[in-house]
């Protein structure tokens, strides 16, 4: 009988190739040897961790990689190519790297300074792609443009670069492009998305780049649409994007007020009380001068109003348009008759993201649902006037292909009403968000179970507004009327206290908006009772500690988790909670009480993987782990990754040794302004190596 190993290598070796995934190879590289040595000579793409000081633990057995990621390097965040526990030559280390990976072309790299930039290009003058991180400040003693210089003028076949959490000013950019058009004109990709700048390019900055870069096809850049402020981006900015690159294929143009995740005011109607420079006759002729697009997000954040006519063009002029998002447009589908308009017309849009539009109502989802029939993921947030009923039918209409759903800020869609909303198609979403706004379901969760009484007054008949829907909606109905029967293969199932619940099938991802003095516990009774196959959730804990009473509950309802089977990754991220890192006013509590509220009951669950973000004081830019939030962590005994964006005590780590099969621990501090100084044991390179080494020593029995 032939087996596997029969195949000949050459086939094997293609096999090998084209298989992507990161876990998938590592577990075939277990196989066998030789499937070990396979791996080996066909990994194109790696990333490495350890520190940096120990140059006998690069490994040199990957000669064919050509993507490398020296960014989570340890000690993470200090300089690369000059390590404050060790005498070894930058030039040394930077030569050691390239003997080890001869064929890099693209590289992302940690550069605290310009020295690692200059450094590691000479040892890699062909590289293709770059990208850069820092959250540390720009020294204000750098010339102009110093960080980009060097990796412009050496490396000419560049044509990717990517700055999204590169710390820069704007001004150091247009300069060196403009210096070096060689490589300006060949760059097809430039993220400027960057999350941390506060005002963003200016519209001159904007221009002087496209003019620079005329044959970009992704071109992504955090902007101003404020009209307030100098330099905002309006009507003549748009036309010159249009002109100067038309082959643009990806364009994001964002506010920097929507880069921040925060959650907006839930009482605001979705308009802002200053209006965007910006057309409808801008808008029609910057969709005609881009009929390469097919991905386009406009997040303004100032009001853009009467925007239909302006929509309707997308679909005759980008016509390869499949995933678009706009935020703060109103007037996007007017939805007056049955007759489509607006976005509704874009039939062949994959993905649409829908932010902060004030006229928005349920006949417009209708229209859109029946419009963009091949929709497969949706997003709606901060828009007042929609309601259950709207998304619902929505939901029924795009059964066959919608599997991404996000529900964020809007005024009259709770957890419950969110996730009614989606019942139509429970059995095929798999990644979902929504906003854990309660409404009074503390109480209802904690006595009555989710089933046959939930629904008692949700089976309605079709009234006139949903008329246009047709079949579809009759068949929905049909399929509500009958759910009561035994028939389980409909994604509902029989609890043991005798009450029929959702089976939500194929949900994998899910991700949650909580305010800070909610609890989670009301999370199954609301609707998400059963999720066999649920494996990551992302919790989002957002609110002002200051001046709060004591929570009347012991835990923040972590535990409640245990119920999905196969949770196996959290990111927990409390990095918008706000309160006192030091000592509180009298009758409050500081931060390390409240990381002992929102951590505890986490070790009930099995986690494998965990990110937190622990919450932060910004009034002295404190965001470290607590002694409580060490000695809870410390309870997750089946943790194999924890990844803190944020500082801890060298002592605090040393809680985590308890973790008997813990074998990657980092400390992030990806936010910005990342801390400075490192003159405590927070931030100190030498604390982050001993905890490592002592974690590296320990056995791991797998």
């Amino acid at each position: 009988m032939a087996t596997i190993n029969d195949i000949p290598d050459v086939i094997l070796s293609n096999i090998f190739a084209s298989i992507s995934d990161t876990r998938t190879r590592n577990s075939l590289s277990l196989v066998s040897r030789k499937f070990m040595l396979l791996d080996r000579a066909t990994r194109v793409s790696l990333t490495l961790r350890g520190n940096a000081r120990d140059l006998f633990m690069i490994p040199t057995c990957f000669r064919s990689v050509t993507d490398l990621d020296l960014s989570f390097l340890s000690p993470w965040g200090h300089p690369l190519l000059s390590s404050p526990l060790s005498d070894t030559d930058p030039q040394l280390l930077a030569h050691r790297l390239r003997v080890a990976f001869p064929a890099v072309t693209s590289l992302t790299v940690y550069a605290r300074s310009p020295l690692t930039i200059k450094i590691l290009v000479q040892q890699w003058p062909g590289l293709k792609r770059v990208k850069l991180v820092r959250w540390h400040q720009r020294l204000a003693s750098w010339p102009i443009g110093e960080d980009f210089v060097c990796l412009l003028e050496q490396c000419e076949n560049l044509n990717w670069l990517d700055l999204s959490t590169f710390y820069y000013w704007t001004e150091d950019l247009p300069p060196v492009l403009q210096a070096c058009p060689k490589v300006s004109a060949s760059l097809v990709h430039l993220n400027l998305l960057t999350t941390s700048f506060a005002e963003g390019f200016k519209s001159q900055e904007i221009k002087e780049i496209t003019t620079a870069c005329p044959n970009l096809k992704n071109f992504l850049v955090a902007c101003n649409f404020d009209p307030r402020y100098i330099g905002f981006v309006g009507d003549e900015t748009l036309l010159a994007v249009a002109n100067n690159c038309p082959k643009l294929t990806l364009l994001h143009l964002a506010d920097t007020s929507s880069l921040t995740d925060v959650r907006g005011d839930p009482d605001n109607e979705g308009f802002t009380s200053e209006d965007a420079m910006v057309t409808k006759g801008t808008l029609v002729e910057f969709f005609s001068g881009l009929p390469l697009l097919q991905e386009l997000v406009l997040d303004v954040g100032r009001n853009v109003r009467d925007t239909s006519m302006a929509l309707e063009m997308l679909n005759s002029k980008c016509k390869d348009l499949r995933v678009l998002k706009l935020g703060q447009f109103h007037g996007i589908c007017l939805a007056n008759e049955s007759q489509l308009d607006g976005i509704a017309l874009c039939s062949g849009l994959e993905e649409l993201s829908i932010k902060n539009c004030g006229d928005l109502t349920d006949m417009g989802l209708i229209a859109i649902g029946r419009g963009c029939s091949k929709l497969s993921r949706f997003e709606v947030q901060g828009c007042k006037r929609i309601t259950e009923k709207g998304l619902r039918t929505m939901a029924c209409l795009l059964r066959n292909t919608l599997v991404k759903v996000k529900i964020s800020c809007c005024k009259n869609l709770d957890a419950a009403a969110s996730l009614r909303s989606v019942e139509p198609i429970h059995d095929r979403i798999q990644w979902l968000h929504i906003d854990c706004v309660w409404n009074g379901w503390e109480e209802i969760g904690n006595s009555e179970p989710v089933g046959l009484s939930f629904w008692h007054n949700q089976v309605e008949e079709p009234s006139s507004l949903f008329s246009l829907m047709g079949s579809e909606y009759d068949h929905e109905m049909r399929r509500k009327k009958c759910k009561y029967s035994s028939d389980v293969s409909d994604g509902y199932i029989l609890e043991n206290n005798g009450f029929w619940c959702k089976k939500w099938d194929r949900l994998q991802y899910l991700s949650l908006w909580i305010g800070v003095s909610e609890l989670l516990t009301p999370l199954a009774a609301a609707g998400l009772l059963n999720c066999p196959n649920l494996e990551e959730i992302r919790i989002k804990v957002e609110g002002d500690c200051r001046g709060r009473s004591k929570p009347s509950e012991r835990a923040f309802g972590l535990s409640s988790l245990a119920l999905y089977p196969r949770l196996s990754k959290m990111q927990l991220d409390c990095s918008e909670t706000i309160g006192y890192a030091l000592t509180a006013p009298s009758g409050q509590m500081d931060l390390s009480l409240w990381e002992r509220f929102f951590l505890n009951g986490i070790g009930e669950l099995r986690l494998s993987e965990l990110d937190y973000w622990p919450p932060q004081d910004r009034d002295v830019n404190h965001r470290s782990l607590s002694l409580p939030a060490a000695g809870l962590l410390a309870e997750c005994l089946e943790l194999r990754k924890l990844f803190i964006h944020g500082t801890a005590h060298e002592h605090f780590m040393m809680f985590l040794l308890k973790i008997p099969n813990l074998r990657d621990v980092q400390l992030r501090e990806d936010y910005y302004p990342a801390p400075e100084n490192d003159m405590s044991t927070e931030m100190r390179a030498g604390s982050c190596s001993r905890f490592e080494a002592a974690l590296n020593r320990r056995h791991i029995l797998d």
